[in-house]
């Protein structure tokens, strides 16, 4: 899952607007996104998107399920945004899902206490306790940005969004935080219908959820976002990454836990052979999609060096995690912000789940060879209990056999009785044998290897990465095949049958599949500069030599260069230089 680990520059250190200010009012402006619920004063944490931010997150969305699902051929599912309490009761959001609030003791304004300190310059640990953030946050120094008060109470707060299923108030759920659980969830059935893959990639696109105790960073910091997750499972005895070949001798930027502890910022340039054998990275399909992780942003614009993994210190890790690596990336005003994180979940969340359902999530390999294994079994005294209970009998057969015997002896052995179907049934309804017995398949729990990814922070970070200034002019240099405009189409002047020209050059462009627009308003100078602004990197000119020779002038946006073609060549010119720059 996707953490929030953001080390931000105080945004007072200097005078000048930033990039980040120059593109936050460009988004606004040119409709990329803004502040959502404006009429309202706007609330914290929530943005819209508007047709230019959609395409691009669309097209983001696209490039990423070509390097991350199709390549591989993982498997897509789409899974429900709530879920009822036990499902994050049973995965540890419930005890764990909470982030350290400090509350001002004069006007009783609340912020995000680890964050405040680092605004003040004051790096801690993202597993500090609560009563050492506190004394830290009151050491003197630490304003309230409302009202210059220093004195502070920190508490922990729950950030998952809490509802009610249904019309019982005790019905309670929760706003998925992340998409992964509906996939751990689903996991027997998509298994099944997977036909007993191993290993077995399951990806989820969608919206998720977190109550941020107080958003102060725009488009970095929602309280509802956009997640793109892998949950890679695999068997534990048979851990290897076939795919590792392919990637072993890519280098990585990486800053490891050893030079984490000791605050180096420096990272180590190391290759993925080198990081594997000498334990910076545990897991082979965690290295795997580390490298992807880097190629797929480097797509979308982010240069290499503007990019780093940075190691999570055991005290810092999710309560799922075995080891975990954030992809961060360099901005303007944040500093390094992190787009995706790579988690080695173990089998934490399948054992938690088939722990809390009581259904065997386990999985089965068949061995080469029998082997005599000794195990408990559970025998079931169907008379019994359909004297007990003939109404439920099939439901309470049902669920037994679902239930692991040695969780149902436990249960017995501690209350003589076992609930099932909310009837207690006797420890005489059940037997329990030790047996030993050959057996041609081998059970196991899954691990698994996550990469998680924030689209709206890879689209923020792929515009911060695009803007550049040239003439006092705006220029957005995204990548062809993820610019939400690909070509815009301008007679020179609307009249003497250019304008009827360009729209016909337009339609066949669309019908051609080139997302182009079409545009005669203002001065031709003045609509360059607008594409420009929007990211549209190919803009046709239709002049009066086009009415005499069917030829076009083409501008490129990267180099202001131009030059002329027929009308005939064109959308095939144009096709090419967009496959060109495919990824």
């Amino acid at each position: 899952m996707l953490s929030d680990g953001i080390f931000a520059k105080r945004s007072l250190e200097s005078k000048r607007e930033s990039k980040a200010d120059k593109l936050a009012e460009l988004a606004r402006r040119r409709g990329f996104f803004w502040q959502a619920l404006e009429i309202y004063g706007g609330v914290g944490g929530f943005v819209s998107f508007g047709e230019l931010g959609v395409k691009l997150k669309d097209k983001t969305i696209r490039l990423w399920r070509d390097y991350f699902i199709h390549r591989h051929n993982f498997t897509e599912v789409d899974t429900p945004l709530i879920s009822p309490y036990v499902v994050f009761e049973a995965s540890g959001h419930v005890g764990s899902f909470k982030d350290p609030m400090a509350e001002c003791s004069k006007c009783h304004k609340k912020f995000r206490a680890d964050h405040l300190l680092m605004e003040f310059n004051r790096q801690i640990s993202e597993g500090m306790s609560i009563e050492d953030t506190e004394r830290e946050i009151n050491k003197g120094d630490v304003k309230c940005p409302d009202c210059g008060n220093m004195k502070w109470s920190v508490r922990h707060f729950l950030t998952m969004f809490e509802t009610t299923i249904g019309p019982y108030s005790e019905s309670e759920g929760f706003m998925r935080p992340e998409t992964a659980q509906g996939i751990f969830t689903e996991f027997k059935r998509i298994y099944e219908i997977s036909r007993g893959k191993m290993p077995l990639g399951v990806a989820q696109i969608g919206k998720a959820f977190r109550n941020e105790i107080s958003p102060r960073q725009g488009v970095i910091r929602l309280r509802e976002f956009s997640m793109m997750e892998i949950e890679l499972f695999f068997d534990p005895l048979n851990p290897k990454c076939p795919l590792l070949n392919q990637v072993e001798n890519e280098e990585l930027r990486m800053l490891p836990e050893d030079l984490v502890e000791k605050g180096i910022e420096e990272p180590l340039i190391i290759s993925v052979k080198d990081a594997l054998s000498k334990g910076v990275i545990k897991q082979e399909w965690l290295a795997y999609f580390m490298v992807l992780s880097k190629k797929f942003a480097i797509k979308l614009g982010i240069p290499e060096d503007k990019q780093r993994f940075h190691a999570k210190l055991p005290s810092e890790r999710a309560h799922y995690s075995a080891q975990t690596y954030d992809h961060e990336v360099l901005l303007d005003k944040f500093g390094w912000v992190e787009v995706a994180g790579h988690a080695y979940r173990t089998d934490y969340d399948l054992s938690s789940h088939m722990k809390k359902s009581s259904v065997d999530l386990s999985v089965s390999v068949q061995l080469e060879e029998p082997i005599k294994v000794k195990h408990l079994r559970m025998n079931i005294n169907a008379k019994k209990i359909k004297e007990i209970s003939p109404d439920k009998f099939n439901d309470i057969m049902k669920r037994l056999k679902e239930m692991s015997p040695e969780d149902a002896k436990k249960e017995i052995d501690n209350s003589g009785a076992i609930v099932v179907e909310g009837l207690k049934l006797p420890k005489e309804a059940i037997e329990f044998v030790d047996v030993e017995e050959e057996v041609k398949v081998r059970r196991f729990i899954p691990h698994v290897v996550e990469p998680s990814f924030g689209i709206e922070r890879l689209v923020y970070a792929t515009l911060e990465h695009a803007y550049s200034e040239k003439e006092d002019r705006a220029i957005l240099g995204i990548p062809p095949y993820l610019a939400p405009i690909q070509v815009a189409v301008f007679p020179l002047v609307s009249k003497d049958k250019l304008q009827e020209k360009s729209i016909a050059i337009w339609e066949d462009l669309r019908r051609k599949g080139i997302d182009a627009i079409y545009d005669d308003s203002g001065s031709i100078g003045r609509r360059y500069a607008r594409s420009d602004e929007i990211g549209v990197p190919f803009a046709i000119t239709i002049d009066y030599q086009t009415l005499d020779d069917d030829t076009v002038t083409i501008r490129d946006r990267d180099t202001w260069k131009q030059k002329r073609l027929t009308t005939k060549d064109l959308p095939d010119h144009l096709l090419g230089l967009l496959r060109s720059s495919d990824p």
